[in-house]
């Protein structure tokens, strides 16, 4: 069963036991607690209807339908307990605690009552969907299609090692050489290409999970291929050297699976993540109304600065590599790129008077809040380059390639550090920066960011 079919099964059967839960909940709270006869009102019927979806809101926010298939008992017990504890206590304060009560104890207990029942019957559908999906991969009749990367001695290894596992979660579907050369793996798995072959490979038999045979040590090999690969929904996986292991790099969640590092887990959990998309798309409503009169004054300048209009749109590159229109405040004379793409300098002659400011000051970027609203951008995230500088940079590090996991940004680590580019070799050295975001990425983070930006502006020393 595909993953999409798996949340689908997973969000219904949720809903029904939310529906159900509150039904058995409000029937025992009249009958047992209340000691009346059991009725209805407003209040139970508002319930029926909307506590189901904000169960399933609160599942979304902690992440738990993210990936199905990868979810453990342990983690899922985790999951409904904690959830359960903040659906009821949110129930508690905002349906049940202006009732009619003859004392706080019926409040107690109500509360009890609740988290019990809600519990119970959530958590023991999920744990049989759960043990089912679990038995099914380690039975190999749904295990993550994965493709090894790799036909040394060392991927021999890793392989047997991994099939010899009492309880393998991997469907092995084939294996790509990166030499031409090694091909030990020949007798064992079916050979589909060589790693320039990646991307059709991925696409062609839909990939789950990538093992790469080579010592994290070989980076430069390493990075190439992790280039070629990450940004989708594929799960990748390197074997680990003694300082990896000694830096607490090795995550292990299975006792029985083999020695890797998971090199693309999302560092953000799911409940940041999206309250990151809140905080965008209320910040950056409350900049386009308040800002009016800026953007007026701004919309002024130029068109007095310089013949031309007043915005500048530009193909960037964005999330998962798909391209977008960038809103800014013009800020060169117009035609300024007639012989080709090319990066402004600190005395750019191309630049307008009142360009400088708003350069300087970031205010050139204000339009881009609409970016954010459309889903194009962020708040914070790695700035958006265009393809041809792309090309460029990926030839020198391919692992440019990891920034377009996220959302590009308005703002962002290797922007406030480091400012707007002159160059491909400051590109790459604002890129340190911005890839430092990527895998240490918090909403504290975000916030930090955000206010060393606002500094920026109020100074007017961008560089």
């Amino acid at each position: 069963m595909q993953q999409r079919q798996l949340v689908l099964w997973f969000m219904l059967m949720d809903w029904v036991t939310a529906f159900f839960s509150w039904f058995v909940f409000y029937y025992f709270r009249k009958t047992s607690i209340e000691g009346v006869e059991f009725s209805v009102n407003e209040t139970f019927y508002w319930g029926l209807v909307l506590i189901p979806v904000l169960w399933l809101l609160l599942y979304y926010l902690q992440g738990t339908y993210h990936d199905v298939k990868r979810l453990y008992r342990f983690k899922l017990f985790n999951l409904s307990f904690i959830g359960t504890l903040l659906g009821a206590v949110f129930i508690f304060f905002t349906l049940l605690l202006d009732d009619e009560i003859s004392g706080y104890q019926q409040y107690y207990n109500s509360m009890f009552l609740l988290f019990g029942i809600h519990f119970s019957l959530v958590f023991i559908p999920r744990l049989i969907f759960i043990s089912v999906i679990v038995n099914r991969i380690h039975s190999g009749k749904n295990g993550f299609k994965t493709l090894l990367i790799g036909g040394s001695d060392k991927a021999v290894e890793i392989y047997n090692e991994i099939i010899n596992s009492p309880r393998g979660i991997n469907q092995f579907i084939g294996f790509v050489n990166i030499n031409g050369v090694d091909r030990q793996l020949e007798n064992q798995l079916t050979y589909l290409g060589h790693a320039t072959d990646l991307e059709r490979v991925l696409r062609e038999y839909q990939i789950e999970e990538v093992i790469i045979a080579l010592e994290s040590v070989e980076h430069d090999k390493l990075k190439a291929i992790i280039g070629q690969i990450e940004g989708g929904n594929v799960t990748i996986k390197i074997l680990p050297d003694m300082y990896d292991i000694l830096s607490g790099s090795v995550k292990m969640t299975n006792i029985f699976g083999a020695l890797l590092i998971e090199v693309n887990a999302e560092t953000m959990p799911v409940l940041q993540q999206a309250v990151k998309r809140l905080m965008d798309v209320s910040l950056s409503v409350f900049a386009l109304i308040v800002l009016i009169p800026v953007y007026i004054f701004i919309a002024i300048g130029v068109k007095i600065s310089s013949p031309g209009s007043i915005f500048f749109f530009q193909e960037r590159i964005g999330y998962k590599g798909l391209p977008f229109k960038i809103i800014k405040f013009r800020t060169m004379y117009v035609d300024s790129e007639k012989q080709g793409p090319q990066l402004s300098s600190s005395n750019d002659p191309r630049i307008t008077p009142i360009g400088k400011f708003l350069r300087k000051s970031r205010l050139d970027e204000f339009p881009q809040f609409l970016n954010v609203l459309k889903g194009d951008m962020s708040l914070v995230g790695p700035r958006p380059e265009r393809q041809f500088y792309i090309d460029q940079i990926v030839q020198i590090e391919p692992q440019f390639l990891h920034l377009t996991k996220v959302r590009p940004g308005i703002t962002s680590w290797g922007q406030v550090k480091y400012g707007y580019a002159e160059n491909v070799d400051q590109m790459l050295q604002r890129m340190k920066f911005d890839l430092l975001y990527l895998k240490n990425r918090t909403l504290a983070l975000d916030i930090k960011i955000m206010l060393y930006t606002v500094l920026i502006i109020v100074k007017a020393k961008g560089k």
